[in-house]
């Protein structure tokens, strides 16, 4: 049995795909916490359980983690929250059922820079950097996905793509950094599930086929659009009471401040990139596929 969190997002969505068509013949059935299980497609709910609620919840982990050989662990950070609470405090409850229902692996969601010497002041990604380790000391064998920054984020930047030929960040345009798509970490996710001959406590660094600064992902968009886009570079300060301004927790605000300002002094630097490291997903590909209809639309 293998539990699924987050199903309907961007890694889980892909993720569940994945297992849909492997896990029947490796003898694995599939149960997912979802808060609305309409968001799920027709065909998905009649191939899985369904067990509605939050993976925050006691009640609902509790229940979800019943017999269950493998999770998928993915924290939606509440913006509402601290970081703190968000991260930890969210995945408490998900710990202690763990370690009652005797729970043998986890494969979560987490971030690059541990070991760092920015880990410690990294807001959001010290944040889960704690997280896992509250997941390990459970007594599971873990895996942490190490990922960077997603694909998927310029979505977010989609409207201002279209309608200015403009996307914003804070770091340096002429930084390169890797980026991934979802897909690709949540095929490494899904041979993670499937084999369980792995042991113990690690991290998996999943960086995407190369290192891109805004500068070239500009470049990129422009020609896979077919329009002008650019990059411009937002102050912090003006990054933090935009956050503000929509009503977000502030600290959860100034943990994302502190994971950008991380990021742009060489956060995501930190693990040497090898052919295991790497992932197959290129920039021009996504752009192509998912960002270009979602600008066009």
């Amino acid at each position: 049995m293998i539990v699924i969190t987050a199903p309907t997002g961007n890694i889980g969505r892909s993720l569940l795909s994945l297992l849909l068509e492997s896990a029947p013949a490796a003898g694995e059935d599939l149960r997912v916490i979802v808060r609305d299980p309409a968001r799920l497609p027709d065909a998905v709910r009649g191939r899985v359980e369904v067990i509605t609620g939050s993976h925050g919840d006691a009640e609902v982990v509790d229940r979800a983690f019943e017999d269950a050989d493998a999770v998928f662990w993915l924290v939606p950070p509440d913006s509402s929250l601290t970081p703190q609470d968000a991260y930890s405090r969210f995945s408490g409850p998900a710990v202690k059922a763990l370690a009652a229902h005797g729970v043998g692996h986890v494969v979560g969601v987490s971030a690059l820079g541990r070991g760092t010497p920015l880990a410690d002041r990294a807001g959001l990604v010290t944040a889960s950097l704690v997280m896992d380790d509250l997941i390990a000391d459970s007594g599971v064998a873990y895996r942490s996905l190490a990922n960077p920054s997603f694909f998927e984020n310029l979505l977010e930047e989609s409207d201002s793509i279209r309608d200015k030929g403009v996307f914003v960040d804070i770091v340096d345009g002429d930084r390169k950094a890797p980026l991934v798509a979802c897909a690709d970490i949540a095929a490494v996710a899904a041979g993670l599930l499937l084999d369980r001959s792995w042991t113990g406590t690690d991290s998996v660094p999943v960086l995407g086929p190369q290192d891109l600064s805004p500068n070239e992902l500009a470049r990129i968009m422009t020609e896979q659009l077919g329009r002008p886009v650019r990059y411009e570079r937002q102050p912090l300060d003006e990054l933090y009471t935009t956050l503000v301004g929509y009503g977000l927790n502030e600290a959860f605000v100034q943990g994302i401040v502190d994971m950008k300002r991380a990021k742009d002094q060489g956060l995501d630097a930190g693990v040497a990139r090898t052919p295991d490291t790497s992932s197959p997903t290129h920039f021009e590909e996504w752009c192509t596929g998912v960002l270009k209809p979602a600008v066009l639309s």
